[in-house]
């Protein structure tokens, strides 16, 4: 029975169609009369055991389905029922048709009686083997459709639903039986449904499958739009009759996304490409906007507008990330800008009706402002990009204000807006509209940069020389400076001038080859490590060999310089892969007037000796730096009092227009000309006093300095330097050596009463010098100092007062280790001498001599800046 109309007469029962869950079962029946044979033989009977009617009708039924072995056993089971006792069980048969195969069927045995009231029986035979097919399919269908990680429909012919599966009702709610009896409209909107509606009864009609049936929807209670491929197919009985259809619902709207996103970014990709080809062929600013614009509209946006900084346009200066929105009290909002690019695929006539704070404000050319608390003027104040909403009854929908910002400045304003209808700008719009921006502001502030290229280049030159007028103890000091690029002024060349102790100076000319901002940062870098270098107090030689470590090491990674360097020897100098340089390092000794030289790949010092003419000395050239393998010569030479010493770079004698030998015959007339002013010999009984140690100032107020500083201009104005095919770097120095007075020399005897016999020396010295308010320390200091000398030194020890600008004090021995300060624990006795050195002195320090070692400190003099008392604090500090 598979249906039951209602009339109006009633309940009317109908038979049940083919296909009935009997035809599945396979049940069979037959009767055994009183005698214990069969005597009724159903059809069905016929089919499953293969047996005819004829066949079976009138013969024991044990004789013909039981097996021999069981046919006692048979009988007996046969005579219990027909005594009236029902029985079930399972009892093997043998299969029709199948040599020696046997069955299990299930029995029911139920006691009947005849017309005539004689016991008989009723037997019901199910084929076990049937049943069990049918308990592993459901079991299967139910693990297929119970179990289905996807959402499961049985739609029955009236296209409500029959069955839904947990996974279906987890995601539209309630229990699985909860959806029984619905339909597509109680799950998809109108439109939705009719098209899944109508698919369902095309398959029920036709037969023919759908497979990924797209459908959009959103599950109950929730806003989200869902995406699902559905799969629907029809469903047969047994006997092939259409039962329903049956729906595969899969979840594919994350796939969905991927897709959309996947075209998004092949469009912002291709978006890109076109902006590298279009933005940037100009350095004009209105240009390179209008570039940016052209690819923005219509690709990516409908509406678009670039607002530059004025101060920008104009020429404004300010450091970076300062072009941003000025104080509210200064204009009402942001800075002042000017709209340079509009562009727009929208008719003027729908433009006019925008709303305010949209791309289509303020005319190309005006200048305007953002109000303070406006999106505009935030995104500005924060460089951070800005979403705003379309306004009421504007055609825009909404708008990414996104701040131009290139090297951490930003430049201005770029709106991109979209109108009512088009795609909403998601994330990766909102990344590729920065990135179209920044492109765009870095071609706009190339043009800032490169006004501003000039100042920088310039300020950076001016730091890398020495300040002012350099100053030096017997020297009187004039130098020049002229960069080869009049563009930028910069290059490779530098001089120095560096005090060190015992009022020596060492004099540096250096150049760094190649031209530009990257010869000026080598040469930065050599000039601050030849500084340090000399801080160490080390011989000329060591310097360069120092340096020549240094530069081999530029422009590789500090943690791969010792590989670079091995790499570097064993395959040979490759001059393109290092930085070279050439330098001349000089120590002059006002008290003994001798200059030691050390030369690396440099031009040779000049030297122009009172009424000689100019020479150049014969210093061993040697390697420039950072080629490396050879060691540097050192060459000690005495100079004469008054004369001049000339140190240059290649730029003031080498040009294309003649040789090299040519210049340097033109440098050394130019020196030695009748025209210059004669440097005068010092007077042998001048005073102390005088400047520098030198003579008085002649009596047109030091006409000694002005004359050198004539001497420079003569030979720059002389020389055909060709200015502006290399850098000029031109030191010169005059030599005025200490006077004898100023220099105070003794030698002790290593036995302790050198100690009170240095204290007696220095005070009767600063006595002659009239510095007396300095006896005190002096004398307590020089204690110290010639105590150590005995105490950890070696040989004859060296008392020396030298008076300048300053006062200094050295003490030499013999002795090799150098003196390290150190704090000394409370039950020390000693240890606190050097400690006092440093606590009463303006400079303490020590250097290697080539018989021992030199410790030395320097006073300021009492007409000075005379050193500050030590505190109390401080001198409890070393205890």
């Amino acid at each position: 029975m598979s249906e039951i109309p209602e009339t109006a007469s009633g309940v009317v029962w109908q038979s049940s169609p083919p296909g009935s869950i009997y035809d599945y079962i396979k049940v069979a029946s037959f009767s055994i009369g009183p005698d214990g044979l069969v005597d009724q033989w159903s059809r069905r009977a016929v089919e499953q055991f293969g047996i005819a009617a004829e066949e079976v009708r009138g013969k024991d039924p044990v004789a013909v389905f039981i097996p021999s072995e069981l046919r006692t056993r048979g009988h007996r089971k046969i005579a219990e029922i027909l005594d009236g006792k029902e029985w079930t069980g399972l009892v093997p048969f043998r299969l029709p048709g199948e040599r020696g195969a046997h069955g299990l069927a299930e029995v029911y045995v139920m006691p009947s009686e005849t017309e005539n009231g004689e016991r008989a029986a009723l037997c019901i035979v199910v084929d076990v083997r049937a049943l069990r097919r049918i308990e592993t399919d459901l079991a299967a269908s139910q693990a297929i459709f119970g179990q289905s990680p996807f959402g499961f429909l049985l739609f029955g012919p009236d296209l409500t639903v029959l069955r839904a599966n947990e996974r279906f009702a987890t995601v539209f709610g309630g229990s699985a039986e909860d959806h029984r009896g619905r339909t597509v409209y109680d799950y998809l909107s109108r439109p939705e449904a009719e098209r899944m509606n109508a698919a369902l009864q095309r398959v029920l009609e036709t037969g023919e499958s759908v497979t990924e049936l797209q459908i959009v929807g959103s599950a109950p209670g929730t806003s989200d739009r869902r995406h699902w491929s559905v799969n629907l197919y029809r469903v047969h009985s047994g006997s092939g009759r259409p039962v329903g259809v049956a729906g595969l619902g899969i979840d594919v709207t994350r796939r969905h996304i991927a897709a959309r996103e996947a075209a998004s970014a092949r469009r912002n990709l291709a978006l890109l490409n076109e902006a590298s080809a279009r933005i940037g062929n100009s350095l004009d600013l209105e240009t390179t906007a209008r570039e940016l614009l052209d690819v923005a509209v219509p690709g990516f946006c409908d509406l678009a507008s670039v607002d530059l900084y004025l101060g920008l346009l104009t020429g404004d200066e300010a450091p970076p990330g300062r072009w941003g929105p000025a104080r509210p009290e200064s204009y009402g909002g942001s800075a002042e800008l000017r709209r340079v690019a509009f562009a727009s695929t929208v008719s003027e006539t729908l433009l006019g009706a925008a709303a305010a704070g949209t791309p289509a404000g303020p005319q190309v050319g005006a200048v305007h402002h953002y109000p303070f608390s406006s999106a505009c003027a935030n995104a500005l104040r924060t460089a951070r990009v800005r979403l705003i909403p379309g306004e009421d009854g504007s055609l825009v929908q909404s708008t990414l204000a996104v701040p131009m910002v290139a090297h951490d400045t930003v430049v201005g304003l770029a709106q991109f807006s979209r109108a009512k209808g088009s795609e909403p700008f998601g994330e990766r719009d909102r990344a590729l509209a920065v990135e179209l921006a920044a492109r765009a502001a870095v071609c706009i502030d190339n043009a800032r940069l490169y006004r501003r290229e000039h100042e920088r280049a310039l300020i950076l030159q001016r730091s890398l020389l020495p300040p002012g007028d350099p100053e030096a103890a017997g020297l009187d000091i004039a130098c020049r400076y002229l960069p080869g690029n009049t563009a930028t002024e910069v290059g490779g060349d530098w001089f120095d001038v560096i005090e060190l102790p015992g009022h020596r100076t060492a004099l540096v000319v250096g150049d760094v080859m190649g031209r530009g901002l990257r010869a000026a940062v080598a040469m930065g870098e050599l000039r601050t490590a030849v500084r340090t270098l000399a801080l160490l107090d080390l011989e000329p030689a060591e310097v360069l060999s120092a340096l020549d470590e240094i530069a081999r090491g530029l422009g590789t990674p500090s943690g791969a310089q010792q590989a670079s360097r091995v790499a570097h020897k064993s395959r040979g100098p490759e001059l393109s892969e290092v930085y070279l340089a050439t330098c001349v390092y000089a120590v002059y000794d006002p008290v003994t007037r001798r200059c030691t030289f050390a030369n690396a790949g440099h031009l040779p010092p000049v030297l122009v000796e009172p009424g000689e003419e100019a020479l150049m000395l014969d210093v061993p050239p040697g390697m420039p730096l950072g080629v490396g393998g050879e060691p540097f010569e050192e060459v000690q030479v005495e100079l004469p009092e008054g004369a001049l010493l000339a140190l240059y770079t290649d730029g003031l004698v080498e040009s294309r227009d003649h040789p090299l030998d040519e210049g340097l015959g033109a440098f050394r007339r130019a020196l030695t000309e009748p025209g210059r002013p004669v440097p005068e010999p010092r007077a042998p009984d001048g005073p102390a006093d005088a400047p520098n140690g030198g003579t008085p100032s002649d009596s047109d107020g030091g006409s000694r300095s002005r004359s050198l500083e004539d001497v420079c201009d003569h030979v720059l104005a002389t020389l055909d330097t060709r200015h502006g095919e290399d850098d000029i770097a031109l030191l010169m120095a005059r030599i005025q050596g200490l006077a004898s007075e100023a220099v105070g020399d003794w030698r002790l005897p290593r036995e302790p009463r050198s100690v009170g016999r240095a204290r007696e020396l220095a005070r009767a010295q600063l006595g002659a010098w009239e510095l007396d308010p300095l006896v005190d320390t002096v004398e307590l200091l020089v204690s110290e100092l010639v105590t150590n000398a005995l105490r950890y030194g070696e040989g004859e020890i060296r008392l020396r007062l030298l008076r300048d600008r300053t006062l200094v004090c050295e003490v030499w021995d013999a002795g090799l280790v150098q003196p390290r300060r150190r704090r000394a624990r409370d039950t020390d006795e000693g240890g606190r001498g050097l400690q006092l050195v440093g606590l009463l002195s303006a400079a303490w320090g020590s250097r290697r001599t080539p018989r021992g070692k030199t410790v030395w400190f320097e006073l300021a003099l009492p007409d000075g800046d005379s050193t500050a008392e030590p505190s109390v604090e401080q001198l409890l500090s070393m205890f």
